[in-house]
């Protein structure tokens, strides 16, 4: 076992206010272990690291875009942070088809040594060419992993920067067949603005499910970047005015410490 696996299942999102809006798409996402990438390349012919291929995964699309593994790279944020870790991390993602990918929401789960989960990192990209993350400790176990923050990084232009994300989380558990579930809400001073997640069933991250996943989504990638744009253009038409866009944050991570957690 590699620790990896693959996710067909359904994103949604439904905007409460201040004018109602759904959107649901189909897509798939990889749960790679950052220890076993280069074994996932030698083992599959249809996924390739940082080279073209049916289905890709490139690292330098991740976290700050250099060449540093992306394990050294999330461990270095959690131990300036202060959390524990050293054991495996985990990183549930879109791939990329045909070398063409964009990766709203990417979450890495940090584990310990026992294998215990002790962080999420929440990677943020928007279509602005920006990045930006979220590092919240776990502090109670459980099959549902509640977090929260507040927002930091812009990311669409028709939502303001003054709102909180609350995170429902079911993490991987490698076993086929169970779910995975990303969940997150949106509120403002007043309540729900949006409410959005991803749903879906572990398979094995074989050639054979690649290619059955690339069959029936065969534009899958190409279709976020797309239907981001497309919905974004309903939602102006609607009438919902543009908020302008802030400068991106001077850091790249924002921490959630146990104080604010308690708070």
């Amino acid at each position: 076992m590699d620790g990896c696996g693959l996710y067909a299942g359904v994103v949604t999102h439904a905007r409460l206010k201040p004018r109602r809006h759904t959107l649901r798409y189909r897509i798939f996402m990889l749960l790679l272990d950052l220890d076993r990438l280069d074994a996932v390349d030698r083992r599959l012919k249809l996924f390739s690291l940082r080279r073209l291929n049916l289905v890709g995964f490139d690292p330098r699309r991740h976290g700050d875009g250099s060449d540093t593994p992306l394990k050294d790279q999330v461990e270095a944020r959690l131990a300036a942070a202060g959390v524990a870790h050293g054991g495996p991390v985990r990183m549930l993602a879109m791939p990329r088809i045909l070398g063409t990918g964009f990766n709203p929401l990417t979450v890495y789960f940090c584990h310990l040594p026992d294998g215990a989960l002790s962080a999420i990192l929440y990677e943020v990209n928007n279509t602005f060419g920006e990045r930006h993350s979220y590092l919240i400790p776990v502090q109670h176990t459980g099959p549902i992993v509640t977090q929260a923050c507040d927002k930091g990084f812009y990311v669409s232009p028709f939502m303001d920067m003054d709102l909180s994300y609350a995170f429902r989380v079911r993490p991987p558990s490698g076993v086929d067949g169970e779910p995975v579930q990303v969940l997150v809400d949106v509120d403002d001073a007043e309540g729900r603005v949006l409410s959005t997640g991803f749903v879906a069933a572990r398979q094995p991250l074989t050639d054979r499910n690649l290619l059955r996943a690339w069959l029936t989504h065969p534009w899958m990638t190409v279709g976020v970047l797309g239907a981001i744009h497309w919905e974004a253009l309903f939602i102006w038409l609607k009438g919902e005015k543009i908020r302008q866009r802030p400068p991106a944050p001077a850091r790249a991570v924002t921490v959630v410490t146990p104080a604010k957690l308690a708070a």
